[in-house]
């Protein structure tokens, strides 16, 4: 299994679409094997997924995501575990242990520049958790 999650200062940064990188975590008999630290390549829902798709990942841990990124990774097979926040590699573990805390139906809704409707959580205007 590969876990990606948008990744800044060691948080799941909590914006999907403007994450500037992804910590990647490959996991062998429930197990982190190995973690990487990426920068993100392209911008948009589209290339974010292809992107993640070229990095064999399966699973995507993040804060908030829109509409269009899920389906963008749906149709690249990648499973989506959204609305959470903290600590990355904690998230990782939770997930990995069975007790990850996360909202299937959290999403951001963008509206315009600078201002948008991000359901479930308060994004103090830049949709940071």
């Amino acid at each position: 299994m590969r876990i990606a999650v948008p990744y800044q200062a060691g948080m799941v940064f909590g914006h999907f679409g403007h994450t500037s990188s992804f910590r990647f975590y490959t996991v062998e008999n429930d197990r982190v094997t190995a973690i990487q630290t990426v920068p993100v390549t392209g911008s948009g829902h589209g290339a974010l997924a292809a992107f993640l798709k070229d990095h064999d990942i399966d699973t995507l841990i993040c804060g908030g995501i829109g509409g269009g990124a899920k389906t963008a990774l749906g149709e690249a097979g990648i499973r989506i575990f959204g609305g959470v926040q903290g600590d990355a590699d904690m998230a990782v573990a939770m997930f990995l242990a069975g007790k990850l805390v996360y909202d299937p139906e959290a999403h951001c809704d963008h509206h315009g520049e600078g201002d948008h409707d991000c359901h479930d959580h308060d994004c103090s205007g830049d949709c940071h958790h």
